[in-house]
This record gives C-alpha cells, structure tokens and sequence, in this order.
C-alpha cells in the first residue's frame, strides 16, 4: 500500500478549505482517508496551516510519501527535519537474543 501524506478539498465554490490527511495513492482526491492530521486555508497562507506533528513525523517516518504542497507545508512547520532526526529512533528497546550452539562433549 503506497501511502500518501496530501489534501482533500472541502469548502464552498471558490473559496477551497482543503484537510490535511494520509490516504492509499490509490483512493480518490476527495474519497476516504486513513487519518486526518490537519487542515489549510489557502486564502492565510501555507503558515497559518494546522498539523498534527506528532502524526506526521510517526506517518513520514514510516515510508509515507507528499504532495508537493503538504512539502511546502511541512518545511514551514519544520516537521520533515524533525522527521529526519528521529528516523532511528524507535518508542520501545528492541531485545537483542543471542544464539550459541554448543556442541555435547562425547
């Protein structure tokens, strides 16, 4: 599944309000989403733009592919270089199990 961070228009004729949300690259513009994680009203600009950071970085970090425009946003948010370095990280210690073989003295 290619996962895609990009918006969804909403709002009345000639005056677009567009959602901020993940969805399949394979769902329509407007059609379902797996999550929404902010929105964009053009007409105040790409930094009056709300997003959920936390959800993005989580979505970014896991493979998830954007628009142009959610690239634009995300730079004015400072979210991808966030994403960036945290890329390594992960929420829980990861168990390291070694296995030896011993062989049976005869």
């Amino acid at each position: 599944m290619a996962v895609k961070l990009r918006l969804t228009r909403t709002g009345r004729h000639d005056d677009p309000f567009y959602r901020i949300v993940v969805a399949d690259s394979r769902y329509s513009r407007d059609g379902r989403c797996i999550e929404q994680i902010g929105y964009y009203d053009p007409s105040k600009g790409i930094a009056n733009a709300v997003i959920n950071e936390e959800a993005a970085i989580k979505w970014l970090n896991t493979g998830a592919q954007y628009s142009d425009t959610i690239k634009a946003i995300l730079n004015a948010k400072d979210v991808i270089a966030k994403a960036k370095s945290t890329k390594g990280e992960t929420s829980h210690k990861v168990k390291v199990v070694s296995t030896k073989i011993t062989k049976k003295a005869e």
